[in-house]
């Protein structure tokens, strides 16, 4: 049986297993940096398959490797994120989250569980591989300043540094069974911003009395859309999105201070810089000219992503091999962000998408959303594929 097929088997056999997994992972969720119990849980699986080389890194987080024959010949990265989401779940599932306010509603319980199985099959077939897989199991991917950081600041990718990195991440625009590949720049990089407005609260019936914030507010929101329409080049994809507006007034009583919290993303570090900075003055210029002010606060979020085009032609050509060509898709750019992208800066990576939807199923929900679910038979090839790309790479 050649080393493909060896691998197909193992992750077709281990699927149920792994899906076992997913399930745990998805009943019980934890929040960014609080990732307690699913380290726990993924520390004892790897050890329950003969893994003992495991790390502690990032305060949840871990790093493990599997060692194949001369191992120092070259080391390669494999990522999965673990943390979840503030989102109350609405799927009337057996795995239907158990922590109330918090689901896996983006598919790191996908993402871990995988992980896990690739971990399990490549244990298996170290003595059929030259090189090291080193595992990444990291927290707090959804929140700034991203858990990727962390790992990096304590050392994830170094002694020695992987030749390069692969991470995997559900996609429900793609049914099971479709694999979607990018080359180049991908993803776009993510500022998180907070805008205090601040007036002089009143009654209603009098606003000559007060400054109102809220009409200051509504002034820099639709002047801070036009930073984007006259100034963003075309070629640049970027948006400014605000989702939260909180302003404890009432019909007849004019607030103090109106929040507002939004982001701002962009694929190019130069409009970046210039558009954050065109955001804080306007914003300013606005409240002052208004009679009130705006604090302006700026939360530095992840940098853009951009897959190796080398590295990812190379997994691509592995998928091909594993899933067949008919099944492995050039997927768009997308203003979505991810923190792999601390890694994408340091070493050679690649961010794939694994297909997840089954329209018949009635399994379509975009991630973020309460009703989010993956066709679970993804699960029979995610971590396969996982393990033939890194064997793959180990060969190069």
């Amino acid at each position: 049986m050649s080393l493909l097929d060896k691998i197909k088997s193992l992750s077709q056999g281990y699927s149920e297993q792994v899906v076992e997994y997913r399930r745990y992972l998805h009943a019980n969720p934890e929040l960014s940096y609080n990732e307690f119990n699913t380290v726990k849980y993924v520390d004892a699986t790897l050890r329950s398959f003969g893994v003992d080389k495991i790390e502690s890194l990032a305060t949840t987080g871990l790093v493990a490797e599997v060692k194949g024959k001369n191992p120092s010949k070259k080391t390669i990265a494999l990522r999965a994120d673990m943390d979840a989401l503030p989102i109350v779940e609405a799927n009337n599932v057996p795995y239907k989250s158990k922590n109330e306010g918090v689901m896996h509603a983006c598919g790191h319980d996908v993402h871990t569980s995988s992980l896990l199985g690739t971990a399990k099959i490549l244990n298996e077939i170290k003595d059929q591989f030259e090189g090291t897989v080193r595992f990444l199991f990291q927290p707090g991917e959804e929140k700034n300043p991203g858990g990727a950081s962390y790992m990096i600041r304590d050392g994830a990718l170094k002694n020695p540094q992987p030749a390069g990195i692969i991470g995997q991440h559900v996609f429900p625009l793609l049914p099971a069974g479709k694999i979607g590949f990018r080359e180049g720049m991908y993803m776009a990089s993510a500022d998180e911003i907070y805008l205090k407005v601040i007036g002089k609260g009143g009654h209603g019936a009098a606003p000559d009395l007060a400054i109102d914030p809220i009409v200051i507010a509504s002034h820099i929101i639709i002047a801070l859309q036009q930073i984007i329409s006259r100034n963003a080049s075309p070629k640049q994809p970027t948006v400014l999105t605000f989702g939260n507006i909180i302003g404890k007034g009432a019909t007849n009583i004019i607030p103090d201070e109106v929040n507002i919290a939004g982001t701002f993303r962009a694929m190019n570090e130069v409009w970046r810089e210039s558009g954050l900075e065109k955001i804080k003055k306007m914003a300013e210029s606005i409240a002052e000219g208004m009679g009130g002010r705006c604090e302006v606060d700026i939360s530095r979020g992840y940098p853009y992503l951009e897959n190796n085009p080398e590295l990812t032609r190379r997994l691509k050509l592995a998928a091909e091999e594993y899933v067949g060509k008919e099944n492995v898709y050039d997927i768009d750019i997308t203003l979505g962000a991810e923190d792999f992208a601390y890694y994408s800066q340091i070493i050679p990576a690649s961010f794939y998408r694994l297909g997840t939807s089954n329209v018949e199923k009635g399994i379509k929900s975009y991630v973020h959303t309460p009703t989010f679910d993956i066709d679970e038979d993804a699960l029979k090839i995610g971590p396969g594929l996982m393990a033939w790309m890194a064997v793959k790479e180990l060969e190069g």
